[in-house]
């Protein structure tokens, strides 16, 4: 009976690759699936710690909160705990304090906000042509914001003091009588404004100006082309360019206007003034929070105060959101 032989190639070397292992297929499919892992999870890996944190600190109080609005909690016995449903927010409701601390909120929002920003966006453009010493007035603007609000907040309390005050010196010099800043609503408002206008101008001027030196130079270019003047070109061409980081700055804003607590703490001297004057004439909401919890001792009501203030924001949030497409779809 004859067998067939395979024969070799030519100088021994067998033909194909050698047989694999069960040890070299292992490590092989081992290998395959954490390259499949990494590539899919290695995104999950690096944003888990943002999400960790968020859930620790922003979320779980968030939510903490919410429960502790539907008690009656006051701050000696957090453990004791009371089921009062709603009535927490509808007392609030009902509060005039409420009402009275969501205007002066507002007021000062706007009186604020406001001149910031535009005041903001004229410092940014001046700062986008090329000066001497360009470095320095760009850090400068940023030492108002490194201050802190305690500093910054006591020194303009001492500038609008009413007897020894620099603003009534001055108003005096010109031969108009002392304002009593901190008596009066709006000259308190106008003060506590001028201090958040003070700390937070050069912040926002810096965005306006990462965003300005973001636009192209040809733009520029073919507006004065065009004959148009150095006006036209910031309000067709800068402001046009910008208008992401203005709606930003707009929100940032709002955000910090709803929760204005230290300016109005400190220049109405200390905790003894956190009802925000004799006749809650400049009380936030911020303010108003605090004196519940921690000067009436109910934290239920103050947890009530902070939902609202989360809920006002959403409600401008959305607000915004509707005015956009209205205007995304008109034009």
């Amino acid at each position: 009976m004859a067998t067939s032989t395979t024969k070799a190639p030519a100088g021994g070397e067998p033909s194909g690759p050698p047989p694999k292992t069960d040890g070299e297929g292992t490590a092989r499919r081992r290998g395959a699936l954490l390259h499949r892992l990494d590539v899919r999870g290695a995104p999950y890996a690096f944003v888990a710690p943002f999400f960790v944190v968020f859930a620790a600190f922003s979320f779980y109080p968030l939510v903490y909160t919410s429960w502790i609005s539907l008690h009656r909690v006051e701050l000696a016995t957090l453990d004791v705990m009371e089921w009062v449903a709603f009535d927490n927010y509808v007392d609030l409701w009902n509060d005039s304090r409420f009402w009275n601390a969501l205007a002066n909120t507002l007021t000062i929002g706007v009186i604020s906000t406001v001149p910031q920003l535009l005041m903001a966006l004229g410092l940014a453009h001046l700062l986008n042509y090329r000066m001497r010493a360009s470095l320095f007035f760009r850090v400068a603007s940023l030492v108002p914001y490194a201050t802190s609000v305690a500093a910054a907040a006591l020194v303009f309390t001492m500038i609008f003091e009413r007897d020894f005050g620099m603003i009534n010196w001055a108003l005096g010099a010109v031969g108009v009588d002392p304002v009593d800043w901190e008596a009066d609503k709006w000259p308190a408002q106008v003060a506590i404004s001028t201090i958040v206008i003070w700390r937070w101008t050069g912040y926002n001027a810096l965005l306006y100006l990462a965003a300005m030196q973001a636009i192209p130079a040809e733009r520029y270019e073919a507006a004065a082309i065009d004959g148009a003047s150095r006006w036209k070109q910031f309000t067709h061409v800068t402001v046009p360019g910008i208008r992401s980081t203005i709606v930003f700055t707009i929100v940032l804003s709002t955000i910090g206007a709803t929760q204005l607590f230290g300016e109005p703490l400190i220049f109405g001297q200390g905790p003894n003034g956190v009802t925000g004057g004799a006749d809650n004439q400049y009380q936030t909401l911020g303010l108003l929070l605090y004196e519940e919890g921690w000067k009436n001792y109910q934290m239920g009501r103050s947890a009530t105060v902070a939902w609202a203030m989360f809920l006002l924001l959403v409600l401008v949030f959305v607000a915004q959101r509707l005015i956009k497409r209205l205007r995304s779809r008109t034009s």
